[in-house]
This record gives structure tokens, sequence and C-alpha cells, in this order.
């Protein structure tokens, strides 16, 4: 059997007025946005002709009772559309027919006045159509209302509406002159019609989209500088003018002049046909666009139910290309005009350029024009590597560079830090988009293919001692190589790449936890069991003379020592077992060195 739902009208009104907007000072927003509507309804239906758009609002030292009103000369309602408008939620239709549902309107009239009751237990609405008497409308928090005539003493010479509020205990400071002025203020002051508080005119300068006859250049980036730091609370780097005719948006983008948290959405101030919609809007902008500061004004973009913010559909995301777009202009057109500007810029703001330059093959060409990357023979852009060296070598992670980085450089190979984010996806996006370019990725394991191997002569003579000295570092967990390679003042080097450190740190994970445990790590285990490898470098003096020593224990001693130091030399953390080694080794090395002088 079919049934219809129940609902409790207080608990819907308590629900939309405390519940859906997020602070009850909104309420003296929904109440210029009907009064707005209403007064365009009126210019629209002709019935205003010749008359001045007015809206008044008396705050509760004006009226003497604490009371506040808001009235305007709009289209007021008749006995049938109170109904209508302000005691029907959720339904649609009628609404339409009465003509407040176009898009030249900004909210609709029940729903706003419900935001009323954050601040007032009981609304008056007074108001009368053209040609009709006025009526007045009393609603409660409780769900109820009722409608009646007015009596004679309070019939409106001319249409419109007049709202009172009552401040329910509490809430009286909303309701006085310096909270209300500063509301309308903070809401309207972009508003086309002017608005008094107790009879003062409250009003802005030009909106910052704006552009007054006879500004120049010079004086409106004074001004827009000007608001920025009054609003944002920065001096902008740039002003970018911003405008999507689809969403009949226009407006202003201003460019951070310090780094911004890409993890942070970036919240913009939006009006809504001049009405203060939102200071906090995000996704207006694509994510990558986290460098700037908007104020826009938009015709025609959805507000969500509350109004604070936009509504997601195809229209704002089509915006929001369009606005990647002003932006990404911007970029170029200082790649031409300013490029000294422009490195300025991305020393601030990489970050956001290169997200780009993923997707983008114009930002793509001007981070590899104007973006130096760290290398080991200093900084370059990608343009400059691969003009001077050709061939584009890099390292995908910071911990690698840094061990390879003295030594690749020794030996003529020139190494592009790719540890940095998003810098490995741009060279492989880069080395898509030319097919010219070559690449190659240089990891730790593979620099040594890039060392000299000794002669015959030599492997032949150290044999003996490398025999002797694999148990010492096998001890460690480590591989012995000998090489010949320059820097000569290096004696060892100690590589270990991504793949070994992390079958190394599977190791040790599995020698703290129970079988269980173990047995799943065993798992990811590979049967090959790399290992790092410490590289003795075979121009170095001190290196040949420890391979030399022909006492086994201070041969071993040595090793260690230098086993520790190419570790520290290369930024690798200890283990327990390497600083046992340091402690060995050190403390080994001075008992020889107290044991020989006193002998």
């Amino acid at each position: 059997m079919s049934q219809t739902f129940r609902v409790d009208l207080r608990g819907i009104v308590d629900l939309l007025s405390h519940h859906l907007y997020t602070s009850p000072q909104v309420y003296v927003r929904e109440l210029l946005q009907n009064a707005v509507d209403a007064i365009t309804a009126a210019h629209q239906d002709g019935g205003a002709a010749g008359q001045a758009p007015r809206i008044a609002i008396s705050s509760g030292e004006a009226t003497g009772d604490g009371s506040l009103t808001i009235s305007d000369n709009g289209i007021g309602l008749s006995e049938a559309q109170v109904h209508e408008l302000l005691a029907t939620i959720g339904r649609s239709s009628k609404r339409d027919d009465l003509g407040f549902a176009r898009h030249e309107f900004m909210g609709q009239f029940g729903i706003g006045l419900l935001s009323c009751f954050m601040v007032s237990d009981a609304i008056e609405v007074a108001t009368r159509r053209e040609g009709e008497p006025t009526v007045l409308w009393h609603g409660r928090s409780d769900g109820g209302y009722a409608l009646t005539p007015a009596p004679a003493d309070r019939q409106r010479p001319e249409a419109g509406t007049t709202v009172t509020l009552r401040p329910r205990p509490g809430c009286e400071h909303l309701l006085t002159r310096r909270a209300v002025t500063e509301l309308v203020a903070h809401y309207g002051a972009r508003l086309p019609h002017t608005v008094t508080v107790d009879g003062e005119p409250v009003t802005g300068g030009p909106a910052p989209w704006e552009r007054p006859e006879g500004e120049g250049a010079a004086e409106r980036r004074a001004r827009l500088e000007a608001y920025c730091e009054e609003v944002f609370g920065f001096a902008p780097f740039d002003v970018v003018d911003l405008g999507a005719a689809e969403a009949g948006l226009r407006g202003v983008a201003f460019v951070l002049p310090m780094p911004a948290n890409p993890a942070v959405p970036a919240a913009h101030r939006v009006y809504l046909k001049q009405m203060l919609l939102s200071e906090g809007a995000e996704r207006l902008l694509p994510e990558w666009a986290f460098f700037v500061r908007c104020v826009v004004d938009t015709t025609e973009l959805r507000p969500t139910a509350s109004r604070e913010a936009l509504y997601e559909d195809s229209l704002l995301e089509a915006t929001r290309e369009a606005l990647g777009d002003r932006l990404r202009g911007w970029l170029v057109r200082l790649s031409v005009q300013e490029p000294a500007r422009l490195r300025s810029f991305l020393r601030v703001h990489h970050l956001g350029v290169k997200a780009l330059a993923l997707h983008d093959d114009e930002m793509l060409g001007l981070v590899a024009e104007f973006w130096p990357m760290e290398t080991n023979v200093g900084p370059l852009t990608l343009a400059e590597f691969t003009a001077r060296y050709g061939l584009l070598r890099y390292t995908p992670l910071l911990d690698e560079f840094r061990q390879l980085a003295p030594v690749a450089a020794a030996q003529g190979l020139a190494v592009v830090n790719a540890g940095y984010v998003y810098d490995a996806e741009l060279i492989d996006r880069f080395a898509g988009v030319d097919r010219s370019l070559e690449t190659e990725q240089l990891r730790a394991a593979d620099l040594t293919t890039h060392l000299a191997r000794l002669d015959a002569a030599d492997e032949r003579a150290l044999a003996p001692f490398l025999t002797a000295a694999d148990p010492v570092l096998a001890r460690l967990g480590c591989d012995l190589l000998v090489r010949s390679f320059e820097p000569s003042g290096l004696p060892a080097l100690y590589l270990l790449d991504e793949d070994t450190a992390f079958q190394l740190d599977l190791r040790g994970a599995r020698e703290q936890v129970d079988d269980t445990w173990a047995a799943i790590l065993g798992s990811l285990r590979d049967e090959t069991e790399p290992r790092p490898r410490l590289v003795l470098n075979h121009r170095n003096p001190l290196a040949r003379q420890v391979l030399a020593l022909a006492d086994p224990e201070l041969r071993a001693t040595c090793l260690e020592g230098l086993y520790v130091q190419a570790l520290l030399l290369g930024h690798h953390p200890l283990r327990p077992a390497d600083t046992a080694a340091l402690n060995q080794s050190f403390l080994g090395l001075i008992g020889r060195a107290v044991a020989g002088g006193a002998a």
C-alpha cells in the first residue's frame, strides 16, 4: 500500500535555517537578494518605469525596539503568490510561472527567507503587488504562518515589500546599525542599486572587474594592488584579467608573490550578479593554478542551495578550462615580452607550471627553455643541457644524484637531477614530444660501467687481497670492487640503487617481525639477493695501501673505516651494524696508533 512521507515542518525549518548556512550573518545577504530580485522583476514587468530602485534598511537603533526592517520598491506579491513563494519549500513549478526562476534572479524567496530564522523566531512580510492591496505574512520558526490583509494604517503607498525581523535572544547584536552596515558593505557593496542603512548609503568603490571611464592603466593597476592587499593580504606579483563569456564571468587574478601549498585548495572571492557569493570558493580554477587568487563576478554559474559555493556542473568545468587558458596565455606572454620576470615567477611557482607542463605542450616548451634544473655541471635548463651535451642523462632519485654527481662529473658524465617533484616525468614527456632527443637514466648500479677497469696485471696482483677482503665486507652485506676513477682524492664509493635499498629494508623488516609477517615479506624477496657495492679507487694512494696491507686484522679495520666513510659521504643512514663497524674501526685504529707510539 502506497503511503506519503510524514514531514515535521518544525524540523525542516530548523534544518534549512540553521544547518544549510554556515553563519547567521548571511541573513543580510538573503534579504538583499530577495530585494534585488523583486526590483529586477518589477523593471522587467514594466511596472516600475521611472522609479529609481530603492533598498532601505532600518537597524535596531532606528526602529527603537531592536527590530530590523528592509524595504524595497520591487514587484511585490499578491496573496496567492505569498502562499507559493513564502510558504512552499521544495516546489519550483509555481515559482517558475511567477517569473522568479529565470537566470536574471539570484535566489528564491522561500529558501532565502528561511535564513532569517537564524536570528529571529518570527518574520513579518508586508507586501503589495501593483493594483492589489497590501497583505501581511507572519512566519514562525515552528513552521506555522498566518496571512491576513493589512489594516488601513499598514497599507503600502506603492508596490514593494517590507520584511521585519525581531531578534531572538542572543542575536540582538546582529541587528544593530554597526553590524548591519558592515554586512551590507561586505555582501552588497557592488550591487547596481544603492542600499541605505538608517538613511546612509552603503557603497563601495569601483568593482575590481570594472574599468571606470577615464581610468588609466597605471591608476587601475594601483587600485587593484591596493584591493588585493586589503582583501587577500599580499601585494601581487602581477594582475591578470579574466573572462569567460559563456559563464558571463569577468574578474581579475592576483599572482601570489610567495610560494603556495599545492595541497591546500585555493580560495577565491566570487560574486553572483554583483552580490558576494563566497570568499572561499574552490575549484574555480584548474588544480595547477594554485599560485593565484581571484575575484570574479558571474551571471550564469549556478550557486548551491545555500548560495555559498558554486554548483559543480558542465558549465563550471568549461569555465575552469577557459580561465586556465587565460593564465596559460599570460605565462606565454611573459616568456616572449618579459623573460626575466618569467624566471622570477618560476623561481617561486615552478611547481604549478611544471604540473601544467605534464599535459600541455606549450607549457612544456616554456619549462624546458626557462626553468633551470640542477645538474652536476651547474644549473641548466633542459634546452641548454641538450644543446650542450646532446644525450640527456638523468637520475630520478635525489639520494642517487648526491652519490653519483661528483664521480660522474669527474668521468666527464653530465647528469640532470630529476629527483624533485615532476622532473622525471617532464624529462620523459620532453623525450616523447621531441623524438630526436636521446635520454639515458643513470642509476647507482650503472655507474660502475663508466668506471675504468684495471689492467690484467693489476687485477692478477690484487686477486689474493680481494679474496681476503671479501669476508670483511660480506659481514656488512656489501660486495667489493676495485676500479680506477676520478677524483683520485676519493678513496671509496658506496653504490646503492633503489631496488637494492628496497631489498635491504625488506630483509631488515623480516628480522624484526614474527613468523607470519616474515613469510609475507619473504614473498616479496628477490631471489638474486642484490647487494650494494663498495668501489675502491685504485687511483687513490690510500686505497692501494690498504689493499696491500699484509696484516689481515689491520686490513679489515681499514676496510671497515673506508666503508663507513663512503656511507657518510653518500648521505646514507647508518644501520646498527654500520655503527658498530664505525666504532670498531675508529677505536681499532686509535689502539694501533697508541700501541705503536708506546713502542
